[in-house]
């Protein structure tokens, strides 16, 4: 079995495949560093992702998991940290958010502590714990997934599948952050519009401070803009003043596979092969990963 794909939905579906007893292999066009998922905030919470009532139980399904990752945070990059989604109402989340623990209202928004996953030391860690399982991660260019040899692939290519599943309606959705040193911020902070091109965030990791964001659909610049930065700069500085004279470490962009609703289904190849799909998690990738790898190692099994 071959998983296309190194990001976290790439790997954690493959390390619930190769516990199960499968032998595994992961083919990604570049280290698990180098993907979006490795630009990711790493906060739990459903964003610019569909179908909503599928959404949820996926989300919920990963928060379980996150929740026990966090007793290991040095080992798994997850903490539980607080904070507040400014501008959110319960009233206008679906039925997945009264099962949130410790969900509550605050003045101006929503209050939580949630999962926060330091994403490079979290990708590592799905890494060494799937080669425990005897998985492999081999960097392999794929140009045609029919040509993958394998009695069942899956596909969890995320905007790469844009071209090999062919589905043009994978759009990228480009995210712009800045990583500046933690100036004592030790509680994340949100104000997010889904229809906006730009959004507030700041994420306290456990060596800095992530500062976003960007949401510019059907833009595929990779290189940070500089006043695209001083602006995410100014608005996270807004919401806490102590952050205007934190020394820049980083600019990152990743760009989120976007699409109308998340692929996750099993397609049988003309010569009887299994292709599962797993992509389109658009900003949401890792407050998924957990539920849809467990969906897609069900598909992939000969049962199904």
């Amino acid at each position: 079995m071959i998983v296309v794909g190194g990001g976290v939905a790439g790997l954690t579906t493959a390390v619930l495949l190769a516990e199960s007893g499968r032998r595994v292999r992961v083919w990604a066009r570049e280290p698990a560093e180098r993907t979006t998922s490795a630009v990711a905030g790493g906060l739990w919470w459903p964003y610019r992702i569909e179908p909503e009532p599928l959404v949820g139980a996926w989300a919920l399904a990963s928060l379980r998991v996150y929740q026990e990752l966090a007793a290991r945070p040095e080992e798994t990059g997850v903490r539980l940290v607080e904070g507040v989604h400014h501008g959110v109402r319960l009233a206008g989340l679906g039925a997945w958010a009264g099962r949130v623990p410790g969900l509550r209202a605050v003045a101006g928004g929503l209050a939580a502590r949630l999962p926060v996953a330091d994403m490079p030391v979290h990708l590592a860690w799905l890494r060494r714990r799937l080669e425990r399982a005897a998985g492999t991660v081999e960097l392999r260019e794929v140009a045609d997934l029919a040509a993958v040899p394998a009695a069942v692939v899956v596909n969890c290519a995320g905007l790469g599948a844009r071209s090999l599943a062919p589905d043009p309606s994978v759009r990228p959705v480009r995210g712009q952050l800045v990583v500046v040193e933690n100036p004592g911020v030790t509680e994340w902070f949100t104000t997010v519009d889904g229809s906006s091109a730009t959004s507030t965030y700041v994420i306290p990791q456990p060596d800095r401070l992530l500062l976003g964001g960007t949401a510019e659909e059907d833009d595929w610049n990779l290189e940070p803009d500089p006043r695209t930065a001083a602006s995410i700069v100014a608005r996270c500085a807004s919401v806490r003043p102590e952050i205007a004279g934190a020394r820049i470490l980083a600019h990152r962009v990743g760009l989120r596979p976007a699409r109308t609703a998340v692929r996750l289904e099993r397609q049988l190849l003309p010569d009887g092969r299994v292709l599962v799909h797993n992509y389109g998690h658009g900003g949401a990738g890792v407050t998924v990963a957990w539920g849809c790898a467990r969906e897609a190692a069900r598909l992939a099994s000969p049962a199904s």
